[in-house]
Parts: structure tokens; sequence; C-alpha cells
């Protein structure tokens, strides 16, 4: 069949090579994000955890990027007490089981949880440069490289179906490779930062029109929307209480 490609050969690439993020030409803002003011806030970090029904997940994973989801394992960084997620080695390890990228727990030791925070605050600034338009950060940028060059996760097929094979830094080098993906891709204008002033969560808004405004509806939406509300409410209520009162 003329001008189609091997489906093996194009599966082999996929999985072969090693994408890197190069430097961005001139300045391109996107998408939506509140101004941030340098470094990420390291003091009183609480540790935190989201769950879900039943109760069993430790990690969310709202944005549609395992790299933009890895960026947000520290919550609320502008406020005074940001929750990390990525407090012990073991929340590291069902970080990645949680995400899919493995499928069960891997041994993960305080070296490589030191190495893990360091790629997600490369992630994180490159994101921010991203969307503000800005020139990458050289150190972000190279280490994030560095990393995506790493041999990834090795997908096996058992008589059960299929597992995958992987190392802590095979795990971190696929979270790289999103991350190389998502800043370089199509994708990039829908970039976004959530809109609740207490959350610091970038996703990816495949929204009808883009109007999406929230990382997720609960908490953040429902949050400001109750809040909207109440001011709503009080402006009403003000605003009677000043006709009443005219003679």
């Amino acid at each position: 069949m003329q001008g189609r490609a091997s489906p093996v050969k194009s599966v082999m690439h996929r999985l072969v090579a090693a994408p890197v993020l190069a430097l961005p030409r001139g300045r391109c803002r996107v998408g939506s994000r509140r101004g941030v003011n340098g470094e990420s806030p390291r003091a009183s970090v609480a540790h935190g955890i989201v769950t879900c029904q039943n109760g069993d997940m430790e990690h969310g994973f709202p944005a549609g990027s395992p790299a933009l989801d890895f960026a947000g394992t520290l919550r609320v960084r502008r406020g005074p007490n940001p929750r990390e997620m990525l407090h012990s080695p073991e929340s590291l390890s069902s970080w990645f089981r949680e995400c899919g990228i493995t499928d069960g727990d891997l041994a993960c030791g305080p070296a490589d949880l030191r190495e893990a925070v360091e790629l997600r605050e490369a992630i994180y600034r490159l994101v921010v440069a991203r969307i503000d338009g800005d020139a990458y950060e050289r150190e972000a940028l190279g280490l994030v490289n560095a990393a995506a060059r790493r041999p990834a996760p090795v997908p096996q097929l058992t008589d059960a179906g299929r597992s995958v094979e992987a190392t802590v830094r095979q795990a971190l080098s696929h979270v790289a490779r999103d991350a190389v993906a998502v800043l370089s891709g199509p994708e990039v204008p829908l970039l976004k930062e959530c809109a609740n002033p207490d959350c610091t969560q970038f996703y990816i808004d495949r929204s009808r029109g883009a109007r999406r405004e929230w990382c997720k509806m609960d908490p953040c939406g429902n949050k400001i929307k109750a809040a909207a509300y109440r001011a709503r409410k009080r402006a009403s209520a003000k605003a009677t209480a000043s006709t009443g009162s005219r003679p």
C-alpha cells in the first residue's frame, strides 16, 4: 500500500525516540495564568492527601497530562501553607502507580525523591515560562531534557495482558517526555492555570470553546462559585437596605 508506514515500525519509533525540548522562538503568550512571584514557597509545607470515593487514591490527576499533574504535586504554591504531596518515597511510588506509569509500587528511596522533586520544579518553571511567553530557564530546560533522554518504561505482553517494567528513573523519564510533548505540541494554547486563587494547578483545557476555568469543579469550581454567590447576595441585601432607607 503506497505511502503507508509499517505499524510495527511506527510503534517502535515512538518507544525508542527520546524527545528533547528546545528553546522557543520569540515570545508567545498562551493560555491563562495568574502572576508568579519568583520561587515556589518552601516554608510551612504541609503533607496533603486526595481521596476518591473508595478512599484509596493518594493523588489527584485533573490536568490531562502526567507532566502537569506531576508539577501540581506541590499544591497552593503561592499560599502561606503549600501542601506537599510527594512527602515520602512511598508517596512518589504511589504517584507513579496511580498515574498508570507503573503497574505496582517501585522501590523508591530518599535520593529518588530528591531527584523527582528537582524534575517537578523544573517542569513547573518551564510551564510558567511557556504560558507567560518567556524564555525557558536554561537549568530547568537541561534537567528536563536530560531526564527525557533516559530510557522510558517498557511495556511487556503477558498471558494476562500487559505489564510495565520500570525503574524510578524510567518512570521519571516518562514524565519528562510528556513535558516535552505538552510544551512543544499543538495544545500549548490550551494550557491554563486554575482560576481558584488558592490553587496553582496547570491543566490542558480540552473543553468545547476552551471555557474551562478550574482544574476540577470539586473543590475549586464549587468554592469560587459559592464565594461569587455569597458576594451577590451581600450586594443585593445592601442595595435593598439602601433603597428601603431612602425617604
